[in-house]
């Protein structure tokens, strides 16, 4: 998916800052969510998911550009109560930033975790993959 840059990710060095590369990632991660014909499968994970654990790995710098980058997303680890969305940012083509998100479904009303419904994994397994194939 594409994400565009905002002139306000720049820091004081000249590039993104490395806390924008999450926002980057959230954004891909609620167009995997949201952007899709509604599916009662996947009804809660769009009530309610909460972030455990963030990785990243910066692999060059991204400096401003109009042209926004390109963010592959994909599930893995699928668990009774957790999974996991991996990332790969390309800025031109180059891979620049690498991250996962282990995302916990809750239930708000009882303020605890809640185990995947089947249909919650259908849908992981339907976007689970071993990564994109490398763009360039």
């Amino acid at each position: 998916m594409q994400v565009p840059m905002r002139w306000s990710d720049m820091d004081a060095y000249q590039h993104v800052n490395n806390v924008a590369f999450l926002g980057y990632f959230e954004t891909a991660r609620v167009a995997l969510f949201f952007d899709q014909p509604t599916h009662d499968e996947i009804t809660g994970l769009r009530r309610g998911i909460v972030v455990a654990k963030h990785e990243i790995a910066y692999k060059r710098p991204v400096v401003y550009d109009k042209d926004p980058l390109d963010v592959q997303i994909w599930c893995s680890d699928a668990r009774a109560a957790s999974f996991v969305c991996h990332y790969e940012l390309f800025d031109h083509g180059r891979l620049a930033v690498t991250g996962s998100t282990l995302l916990v479904p809750v239930d708000f009303a009882l303020d605890r975790p809640r185990r995947l419904t089947p249909g919650e994994k259908e849908f992981l397994a339907a976007h689970q993959d071993e990564g994109p194939l490398p763009i360039g």
